[in-house]
């Protein structure tokens, strides 16, 4: 099979397990542990980037090669995931039991991005593949991927009778319960056998190594390098912003089922939340096949503004909108701007951490930048997002009420003030493609 269709599979696997939980996650965590753990479900994926991934990548870059270690970590990472299915099966599971295999099971998913990414770069430029041209279109398998799950969990439904697929109906689709994690879980399994299938990338070994080299630390001295440090500080800030519509758009949307308005509570979209969102993956698919142009064109810090930017119309938008028409089409807009907001940082960030840094290191920077964005970044942003939302929101009827507007601004102004600060204080130099 050719080598790209190989790496495709791969990421669409890779983000299909991502997709089936993280959006929809929040109902769920909500329904049955209350409000105030949602931020803490979303912060753990933090909490675990920020040494997992790097470790991950050191591990990747000296011992195990990193095909075979990324599915190391998705046979973990799906045992567990299908312990948090077993437990919600039960009824009601144990909040710390449930946690705890939660925290496991993203602990070991979240080196598996960096991972997926270290692997597809070596292995095409080992046939001499053009990285910045040839990766995008592979990449993008991935939010095909993680919009098929995305689809499949707001669709599937199961009752007395067996399982089945629906646009109607709420009470038992996936979207709200524990089958969620099944298929998440699943799939993780699917794609430890198939990472067992995949070309060997070869570990480059290297005689008279200093300690730091042996423990896979180098990767920290590219803080020494201003352009680099700069750039993980903003990866960070940035990152606090990744987590937020992850964790809350979906019970924000949902919240409007509460309303006292049969237009707004009985709306396609207040009813198919998860659907509505997954428009942002489409729009995140289609944003991935523009990198290559735009960064070549413009560069990395245009190409990162553009990113930070969007954010502030990502929350702007969703806090003018109402699941209604004409509300709706600014539902509609935040997620179109959602692809632009989430790839032209990560995937562009992950194209420009491959092309700065030597080859011995590749993985460890790789992991280092997914610590920053999604580890230190994504649990900072996602705490002060939950205590902001618990300060406006309340419990009511089981919809999340409250005065979200005001959340929604405030995340905006956050990206606002983020963007401009890095458009003065950034300037890389130009590289030559």
């Amino acid at each position: 099979m050719n080598l790209k269709v190989r790496l495709s599979v791969m990421n669409f696997l890779e983000f299909a397990v991502w997709g089936a939980y993280l959006t929809c996650m929040g109902n769920y965590i909500f329904a049955t542990f209350g409000k105030e753990l949602i931020p803490w479900f979303y912060a753990i994926q933090g909490f675990v980037s920020i040494m997992m991934p790097a470790l991950m990548g050191i591990v990747a870059d000296k011992w195990i090669q990193p095909q075979k270690l990324l599915g190391l970590c998705h046979m973990v990472a799906g045992a567990a995931m299908l312990c948090c299915w077993w437990m919600g099966a039960q009824g009601s599971p144990n909040a710390s039991m449930f946690v705890a295999m939660y925290t496991v099971s993203v602990a070991f998913y979240m080196p598996t991005i960096a991972l997926a990414n270290t692997t597809a770069f070596t292995l095409l430029k080992k046939e001499g593949f053009d990285t910045v041209k040839d990766f995008p279109p592979i990449r993008v398998l991935g939010t095909v991927g993680f919009i098929a799950t995305m689809w499949f969990v707001n669709c599937a439904y199961y009752d007395e009778s067996g399982f089945g697929f629906t646009l109607g109906e709420n009470a038992f689709k996936f979207q709200y319960n524990h089958m969620q994690f099944f298929v998440s879980g699943f799939l993780s399994l699917v794609l430890f056998i198939y990472c067992l299938t995949l070309p060997q990338c070869r570990i480059e070994k290297k005689a008279n190594v200093s300690l730091a080299d042996s423990l896979g630390l180098s990767a920290f001295k590219l803080f020494k390098v201003k352009k680099m440090a700069l750039f993980f500080i903003f990866s960070a800030l940035l990152g606090m912003c990744l987590q937020v519509t992850n964790g809350y758009a979906v019970p924000f949307i949902t919240s409007f089922q509460g309303s006292s308005d049969p237009a707004i509570s009985q709306s396609f979209a207040a009813n198919n939340a998860t659907l509505l969102s997954s428009i942002s993956q489409i729009s995140e698919a289609l944003c991935i096949l523009m990198i290559p142009f735009f960064l070549k064109r413009f560069g990395i810090k245009v190409v990162m503004l553009m990113s930070m930017f969007a954010w502030v119309f990502r929350f702007g938008f969703f806090g003018v909108g109402n699941p209604a028409m004409p509300g709706v089409l600014l539902f509609v807009l935040s997620c179109i701007v959602y692809g632009v907001a989430f790839d032209f940082f990560n995937v562009s960030g992950g194209i420009f951490v491959d092309q700065e840094c030597e080859p011995s290191i590749k993985a460890s920077a790789q992991g280092l930048f997914m610590m920053m964005t999604n580890g230190i970044g994504a649990t900072v942003g996602t705490l002060a997002a939950g205590a902001i939302v618990n300060k406006y929101c309340h419990d009511e009827n089981g919809f999340m009420m409250g005065d979200w507007q005001t959340c929604w601004f405030i995340f905006a102004a956050f990206a606002l003030v983020v963007g401009v600060a890095f458009a003065l204080v950034f300037n890389p130099e130009k590289r030559k493609q």
